[in-house]
C-alpha cells in the first residue's frame, strides 16, 4: 500500500467533504494530530476505523485502500490489486523475519569457535585479542542486521488505540521484548505498552 498515496487522498475526500481534520477526528472519536499522520503519510487508519472513516468520506475501503476513486468497471480489478498487495506484503514481512533469525544464528555459529580458539588454543597474547576482536565484531554486525530487518518487517501494533507503526530505531533497540511483543511508546495515543508485531503495516 502507497500510504503516502492514500493519505492525500484522504485529505482530497475531507476537503471535500468541507471538513477540518479537527472535525473529521471528531467524528471518528480520535485526535485530530491521528488525521494528519494518516493525511502525511506517516500512519494508517486501524481496521475498526476503516468503514467509520469510508463512511463519513463517502468512499470505499477499496477507494481507500487504493488512494483514489474507482469507477464501476475498474472496483473488481482494483479489489483484487489490493488483496494481492496486502497478501505480498505479509509475505515479504515473514521474509525479513526468517532471515533476520537465520542471520542471528550465522551469527553465533560464526562467532562462538573464534572465542573458543582464543580461549582454548595456546596462542599469542595479540592473537588472542584480535580474535575476540573480530568475534565481537562479527556478534555487533550481526545483531544490527537482524534488528533492521525485523524491525523493518511489518509494524507493532498498539494495544491501546489499535494503531499500527514502525519504531524509530532507538526505541526499538531499547524496548524490552518477548517473542512477538516490544514494549514501545505508541505515537499516536502515547501508550507505553507490550505492541503486537504484525506482518502488515
Amino acid at each position: 500500500m502507497d500510504q503516502i498515496l492514500i493519505g492525500k487522498f484522504i485529505a482530497q475526500e475531507r476537503k471535500r467533504k468541507g471538513y477540518t481534520q479537527k472535525q473529521l477526528s471528531e467524528k471518528l472519536g480520535i485526535s485530530d494530530k491521528t488525521v494528519s499522520k494518516w493525511e502525511t503519510g506517516n500512519g494508517f487508519p486501524e481496521v475498526s476505523l476503516l468503514l467509520p472513516l469510508c463512511s463519513e468520506l463517502d468512499i470505499t475501503v477499496n477507494e481507500l485502500l487504493s488512494g483514489e476513486r474507482v469507477s464501476e468497471e475498474d472496483y473488481r480489478r482494483k479489489a483484487e490489486e489490493n488483496m494481492v498487495n496486502l497478501v505480498k506484503e505479509a509475505q515479504e514481512s515473514k521474509k525479513k523475519i526468517i532471515l533476520s533469525a537465520m542471520v542471528a544464528i550465522l551469527v553465533i555459529v560464526a562467532a562462538t569457535p573464534l572465542f573458543v580458539l582464543a580461549g582454548a588454543v595456546e596462542i599469542d597474547t595479540w592473537i588472542r585479542v584480535i580474535l575476540i576482536v573480530i568475534g565481537l565484531f562479527v556478534i555487533v554486525i550481526g545483531i544490527a542486521i537482524a534488528c533492521i530487518l525485523d524491525r523493518d518487517a511489518g509494524a507493532f501494533e498498539c494495544p491501546e488505540c489499535k494503531s499500527r507503526f514502525v519504531p524509530e530505531m532507538g526505541a526499538y533497540i531499547m524496548g524490552p521484548h518477548t517473542i512477538t511483543k516490544r514494549k514501545l511508546v505508541c505515537p499516536h495515543c502515547g501508550a507505553h505498552k507490550y505492541c503486537k508485531k504484525v506482518l502488515t503495516k
